[in-house]
């Protein structure tokens, strides 16, 4: 693997992946989750909070283990093969639930753009175009893809900006509407049990958490990122500071310029920022954000099938997957991981839903993370003589904080949506005897995986 990506393109990749789709759709389900714009506001406050303490675990054990795979290493080292593998395994599968919802989303967009002039069959169809599209792109090198990922953050951030500037600047906005509830809405395809209280609360962290979702993806290209001790704790925190500011400013603003009720009645193949949008640029301004739109769907679905593989080709170098995922192109990328990966998006994305995969992606995605937060814990004392050019901020508050609330959005999603949560841990599960399989026909690997050089 080649060492090409510098601090503004493994930035660049995390604000390209974090800035998809939930912070544009979200604050209607949110809005019946938890009933006024305070309470939303407050969810992506907290759900910003969580992702920056993340962001700091991670920034000391990116530092300390630049590997490609990221979280697969942190996690063995800390925990042994078995779970390293588990992660792995959980997180292949759950990648193609996040890419396929994302090219759903992309094309959802596209209808609305048409109003809603698609064929069903190319409702269906074009999902899987797009993530063959991205499949191929991805083939290229990582620096190329980093120049890519460059330029798609910098189309998201215009459109937030556009959103959230435009609102307050020439919308004949009311701040009274934030004294209003909207828990009566019409709140398509949420169900009672995610309404208000604590469950409610719960589920509009998940909603919150997926808008945030992508902070911990430069993990996974840890070979690949030049000078990684200083690199890759500057891209995460200053990434993640980004996103909370701009989440927060375009989440002001769709309350500012409609009401909760009428954000709760959005519907669900619509987008709020849309609807924000239209009230002042007028109809034009719903075509203009369905482009926009899609184009950070693409951006999101784009740095997934970037930075997802890099974990199947890990494993398959550490003997736990088939050898010839982890074969490199003359591009200096994992191709057959890559391709192996596109397959598998386009099988999922002609089954389910947007929020259904996401909902599962995002409790399978948090068991992991809460894991990594405890392999901070558990090799500060296990591996202190290992170099680490950044140290957690706060230690061990921070972790610990991390963990707290890892376990308290992981059981609330088991009591607010408890079949989505058990698809998730059935997942997890599946992948018992596939390591069992792999441990025997591989043996015992002389040294750790988590200590071989990329």
């Amino acid at each position: 693997m080649i060492r090409s990506l510098t601090l503004i393109p493994a930035a660049a990749i995390i604000l390209a992946n974090i800035i998809g789709t939930g912070v544009f759709v979200k604050a209607r389900v949110m809005t019946c989750n938890v009933g006024s714009p305070e309470m939303v506001l407050l969810v992506w406050f907290l759900a910003g909070l969580l992702t920056l303490c993340g962001a700091l675990v991670y920034a000391e054990l990116g530092a300390m283990m630049p590997r490609s795979g990221g979280e697969f290493h942190f996690i063995g080292a800390a925990f042994g093969r078995r779970v390293a593998f588990i992660y792995g395994w959980t997180k292949t599968i759950a990648l193609g639930a996040s890419a396929a919802a994302l090219a759903i989303v992309l094309v959802m967009f596209l209808n609305d753009l048409l109003g809603g002039a698609l064929p069903p069959l190319a409702v269906q169809l074009l999902p899987l175009l797009m993530i063959v599209v991205a499949t191929g792109l991805n083939l290229r090198s990582a620096k190329s893809n980093g120049r890519t990922a460059t330029v798609l953050t910098a189309v998201k951030i215009a459109l937030v900006l556009f959103v959230g500037l435009g609102a307050f600047l020439l919308a004949d906005g009311n701040w009274g509407n934030f004294s209003s509830g909207g828990e009566t809405g019409v709140c398509e395809g949420v169900p009672e049990s995610a309404k208000l209280g604590v469950s409610g609360f719960g589920a509009a962290m998940l909603g919150a958490l997926w808008g945030y979702n992508g902070w911990a993806v430069i993990a996974a290209l840890g070979g690949e990122i030049k000078n990684p001790g200083r690199t890759i704790p500057r891209a995460l925190i200053g990434g993640t500071l980004t996103v909370i500011a701009l989440y927060l400013l375009v989440n002001l603003a769709y309350f500012y310029v409609l009401t909760p009720l009428e954000v709760a009645s959005v519907a669900e193949s619509s987008s709020v920022a849309g609807e924000a949008a239209s009230r002042f640029f007028g109809p034009g301004a719903a075509a203009l954000m369905s482009v926009g739109l899609m184009i950070s769907a693409y951006g999101t679905l784009h740095t997934t099938l970037l930075t997802g593989p890099r974990i199947p080709f890990a494993l398959a170098r550490a003997g736990m997957l088939p050898a010839g995922l982890a074969r490199i192109s003359a591009q200096g990328v994992p191709a057959v991981a890559i391709l192996t990966v596109g397959a598998w998006s386009i099988v999922l994305s002609v089954s389910g839903t947007f929020d259904i995969l996401t909902d599962i992606y995002i409790f399978i995605l948090w068991v992991f993370f809460g894991l990594s937060g405890a392999a901070v814990l558990v090799l500060r004392r296990t591996m202190p003589e290992i170099e680490r050019p950044y140290r957690v901020w706060g230690y061990p508050v921070v972790p610990i904080l991390f963990l707290l609330v890892t376990v308290f959005l992981l059981v609330n999603t088991l009591l607010a949506t408890p079949s989505r949560a058990l698809a998730g841990i059935v997942l997890i599960i599946a992948g018992l005897p596939v390591y069992e399989y792999f441990r025997r026909r591989a043996g015992e690997v002389t040294p750790p995986f988590w200590q071989r050089d990329d």
